[in-house]
């Protein structure tokens, strides 16, 4: 796919209007881009809700799920906000079923039987939505990059919320056997969230200023942050 902005022109764009007035190469990588992190946001809020809140083991950890949940509908409604301005409508992600959302490549989170997935889920698998959310915090889209600035505090909590279960389970034998099983059922799928290394569509989106880093630099990134974690839970890598 070739570039129809000439390559010594940094891209900086600061309205809706100016985004309509864009190239159709870019409003289409851009486009593409926040409808697979939007259906992400609101998939996840559902995962909080169907899949998870069933496995906690007390109401102190359904309370969490709900509140966790609440905030990844907004992180939706923040996505569908700006898609709006832009004349997309995401309102039919509402009126679908999760497994039936198929742009955000996770349909092992769907499908977690235990705690410890759950805590996998956070501790790891959100790892790679912060990845992701950090570079559309410097995307050239202006009002996109400073919408999901307010993501990415809520992302943290997860993420912590996360390590704490995770930290939990790991105390004992048991629990760490539990959190491996999860962590290598779950692993393909996080992975898979980054897309093709060899992406020519994701060399333009940082050609584009929309995006800082290809697939496979934004996923050695994620394996980077998410390896001593795993480590210090006494697990393993998987292969």
């Amino acid at each position: 796919m070739a570039s129809s902005v000439p390559v010594d022109e940094a891209v900086v764009v600061r309205t809706p209007e100016e985004f309509l007035a864009m190239p159709e190469d870019y409003r289409e990588i851009a486009v593409r881009g926040m409808i697979v992190n939007t259906e992400g946001e609101l998939s996840g809020a559902d995962d909080y809700i169907q899949v998870f809140l069933p496995l906690a083991p007390n109401a102190e950890e359904r309370q969490v799920c709900a509140e966790r949940a609440v905030e990844e509908y907004d992180h939706y409604k923040i996505g569908k906000r700006i898609l709006a301005d832009i004349g997309v409508d995401t309102g039919y992600m509402e009126q679908q079923r999760l497994a039936d959302r198929d742009l955000f490549a996770g349909h092992e989170f769907h499908t977690c039987t235990t705690w410890a997935e759950r805590g996998i889920f956070s501790y790891i698998g959100e790892e790679t939505a912060m990845v992701m959310i950090s570079e559309f915090a410097q995307s050239s889209y202006k009002p996109w990059a400073e919408a999901v600035r307010t993501i990415i505090l809520d992302e943290k909590v997860h993420i912590a919320h996360g390590a704490r279960v995770c930290r939990n389970l790991a105390r004992t034998e048991e629990g760490r056997e539990e959190l491996q099983q999860g962590l290598d059922r779950l692993w393909p799928g996080f992975n898979r969230i980054f897309g093709s290394a060899r992406s020519e569509r994701s060399k333009l989106a940082v050609r584009f200023g929309l995006r800082q880093t290809t697939n496979g630099e934004a996923r050695d990134i994620w394996r980077a942050k998410v390896t001593p974690r795993i480590e210090n839970l006494g697990l393993k890598v998987p292969e």
